[in-house]
């Protein structure tokens, strides 16, 4: 049996522990959490806590383009920002009723492919860590493009398609290949900040057949052919006698140079359409050239 003196100093340290063991009086409750981001435009933003005095770590399920971080500078601070974390922390609390934003697009493209929550300051809870996660994609039933958020002008800048240079365009002169059997028209050339595409459309000649575009290249007059993604205004074969929009576009190195390239552009049945001559003017601030 323990003496008086011993239990009564056995009971003053475990009434000390457990005093330390408490948060202090008006201090707030430190929490780490998971949040799912919006997965469309109409859904509201997850809302974070935060506090002048705790930097909240948020790490994410896959990586983050760092340069398109968006928030309010005067109110927020970035303290570190990582391949898949970003740590923020507010100048000061944020006042009643305020609420800021910050957003950050994901590398891979994704959707959802921007990450965005509102800030806000609460006197009994602060976000420590945040554990960002995605929703689940789309069963294989539903379209991939019905949960993609509609690109905005300012998401070209963010990603760095756009910079103060700029976009120089330039027309290109309506083909014909009888040979082939097709037709060009209305067709523009678009140079940004490393990139390059063509905007066409084609038409396949009544006396041919159906034929669905596959591929496409850009090759120079020096260097290695380029090769080219190609994006359709509609889906499936161009039927005899109609036309269909064709957008091809590749990378580029960063270069000064103007670019002139030959456009082809392969499909069924081994036929395929030459846009020689399609030239990319340097990157300058100003319209068509």
């Amino acid at each position: 049996m323990l003496q008086p003196f011993r239990l009564a100093l056995a009971l003053a340290l475990v009434s000390g522990a457990a005093a330390r063991a408490e948060p202090a009086q008006g201090a707030r409750v430190d929490r780490k959490r998971p949040v799912t981001v919006a997965s469309a435009p109409a859904e509201p933003l997850p809302v974070v806590h935060v506090a002048g005095d705790t930097p909240t770590l948020f790490l994410f399920s896959s990586p983050i383009q760092r340069k398109t971080l968006t928030f309010d500078e005067s109110r927020i601070r970035v303290l570190d920002a990582g391949e898949r974390s970003i740590v923020v922390q507010p100048v000061a609390n944020l006042g009643d009723g305020e609420r800021q934003e910050i957003g950050v697009f994901f590398a891979d493209g994704r959707a959802p492919a921007r990450a965005a929550f509102v800030l806000v300051t609460d006197p009994a809870e602060v976000d420590s860590r945040i554990d960002v996660q995605r929703p689940a994609p789309p069963s294989e039933t539903c379209p991939t493009d019905a949960h993609a958020p509609a690109p905005k002008p300012e998401d070209f800048v963010l990603l760095g398609y756009l910079d103060g240079k700029g976009v120089t365009t330039s027309k290109i002169q309506d083909r014909r290949d009888d040979a082939q059997g097709f037709r060009t028209q209305g067709a523009v050339s678009f140079r940004g900040k490393g990139w390059v595409l063509v905007d066409v459309t084609i038409w396949n000649t009544s006396d041919k057949q159906a034929w669905t575009p596959r591929e496409a290249t850009f090759t120079g007059r020096v260097g290695m052919p380029l090769r080219a993604r190609l994006v359709t205004a509609k889906k499936g074969p161009i039927p005899p006698g109609e036309e269909r929009r064709v957008i091809a576009v590749a990378e580029i190195q960063e270069s000064d140079a103007s670019f002139v390239f030959a456009l082809e552009v392969r499909g069924d049945d081994g036929r395929r359409l030459l846009i020689p001559e399609v030239r990319f003017p340097k990157p300058a601030a100003g319209g068509a050239q």
